[in-house]
């Protein structure tokens, strides 16, 4: 990755003062590679969207250029405005094709700012001799305007020091050009007015008008680039943040959590009817102990990167991993009308992802695993729980324990996956349709909860 890559801005002491004053440092300070990745990929983009617009300026001019009547009365075979604006073009296709070939080191990209502005002063320059006038004819062309597009156009790419190559270029040229009127036929100087707008004339006055405006119309555009590069890296961070976030979180938690008017803080809950899943291998205590670390880790990322997919398939917010377990929320994020259906739609697909995993395992000479999951539908209550320093979203209510309890007492009733009678008929009004109906348990006692329930039996 080239210098341009590395750093935000190029330190240097024009722009360094700059970086102070909007609070921005270097690019590599505190970014990490990916994110100025990202920030170069803009850059290159910027590029190309710069080359195309400049093109079409100076193609635009060409082409006004050769359809306007010619009023010179020389006999020059090569007009010096054709041959400049035919440097011209050319250097706008080369910028093009440099564009577009992949990214140029920063060097590069400055030299060709150095040569636009530079053929565009020997263009102005150019109208004195082709129109056969003295040099003080050319600080009257209203092609000079063309400078403040060519510097605007620089900004596209949000690197300051671009916008102040491109503005101290033609500040310098344009005082070069000045002089050149100067030093060539001293008596063109004039102090008066208007003599200097009706003549072929040089009004220092009017000319160091210019380079100021020159200048300070690139010292504010240096400015007011440099705090939107600062808010570009900003979004570029918070939405690389964002997406990170929602691999830790489950996407309906981290679009609740940028997505948010105001800041998040622990202790407001909301009352939900939702469905929780929970899903756990069985014997892995004992398979832990067998075991090397790596193995182990292993065996719960390919156990999760086969049940995550499944449940979320079917709209389920994970809301914690526990070791081996998984506890998954439907409705709870945001309100559901058809959580318990989901919820059993999930419950299948995990079930079917496990027997999918099982066969896998035992071709590759593993011993096979079984998963214990079940569903309950109740009233819960979701929001932050935590402090300022450490936040966590999560369901609290007796759906949630007792989803826990009911998965423990599958092996108990035989069973891999089940869920109690009242959730399943839920389930089904809401429009769940069981490839073949369930085991009905009338009445079971589940270790830890009061009373008897029943349950239906989704898998043995």
């Amino acid at each position: 990755m080239n210098n341009s890559v590395q750093k935000k801005i190029e330190s240097g002491p024009v722009q360094g003062w700059l970086a102070k004053r909007v609070g921005l440092g270097a690019m590599g300070d505190g970014v990490p590679s990916r994110i100025q990745a990202v920030i170069a990929q803009q850059q290159d983009a910027s590029e190309r969207l710069t080359a195309w617009i400049q093109f079409g300026i100076v193609l635009f001019f060409a082409v006004l250029y050769s359809v306007a009547p010619k009023t010179y009365t020389g006999d020059l075979m090569y007009p010096p405005v054709t041959m400049a604006l035919a440097a011209f073009v050319a250097a706008a296709v080369l910028r093009l094709v440099v564009a577009h070939r992949g990214r140029a080191p920063g060097w590069f990209v400055g030299g060709l700012i150095v040569v636009d502005m530079t053929l565009l002063l020997l263009l102005i320059w150019s109208f004195h001799i082709q129109y056969e006038q003295p040099p003080a004819f050319s600080l009257k062309a209203p092609t000079l305007l063309y400078v403040f597009i060519f510097i605007a156009l620089r900004t596209l790419r949000f690197e300051v020091r671009y916008v102040i190559l491109a503005g101290g270029t033609a500040a310098v040229g344009w005082m070069i050009l000045a002089s050149w009127a100067v030093f060539a036929d001293p008596g063109m100087v004039t102090r008066d007015y208007v003599y200097y707008l009706t003549a072929n004339a040089v009004l220092i006055g009017a000319e160091i008008d210019k380079v100021i405006t020159i200048l300070v119309v690139t010292g504010v555009l240096s400015l007011a680039l440099a705090r939107a590069r600062r808010l570009l890296v900003q979004s570029v961070v918070e939405a690389a943040a964002a997406r990170d976030l929602s691999r830790f979180f489950a996407p309906g938690i981290a679009n609740r959590i940028t997505g948010a008017e105001h800041q998040v803080l622990p202790g407001h809950g909301e009352a939900r009817e939702a469905s929780i899943l929970t899903v756990d291998i069985r014997g892995f205590t004992q398979l832990s102990k067998t075991l090397p670390p790596s193995d182990l880790i292993g065996v719960l990322v390919e156990y999760q990167s086969r049940m995550i997919p499944a449940i979320q398939k079917h709209g389920g917010s994970i809301d914690k991993f526990l070791g081996d377990g998984i506890l998954a929320t439907f409705g709870a994020v945001l309100p559901s009308e058809t959580h318990a259906a989901d919820a059993l739609r999930a419950l299948e697909a995990v079930i079917a992802a496990a027997d999918e995993w099982s066969r896998d395992r035992v071709d590759a000479g593993a011993t096979p695993l079984v998963l214990g999951a079940a569903v309950v539908a109740g009233d819960v209550v979701f929001g932050a729980v935590g402090d300022e320093s450490r936040l966590e979203y999560t369901v609290i209510g007796d759906a949630v324990n007792f989803a826990a309890k009911l998965e423990k007492h599958n092996k108990a009733i035989g069973a891999r996956a089940t869920a109690p009678g009242e959730t399943y008929d839920l389930a089904v009004s809401q429009g769940y349709r069981p490839a073949m109906e369930p085991d009905r348990l009338p009445s079971v006692e589940i270790g830890g909860a009061e009373g008897t329930v029943e349950v239906a039996v989704v898998s043995r």
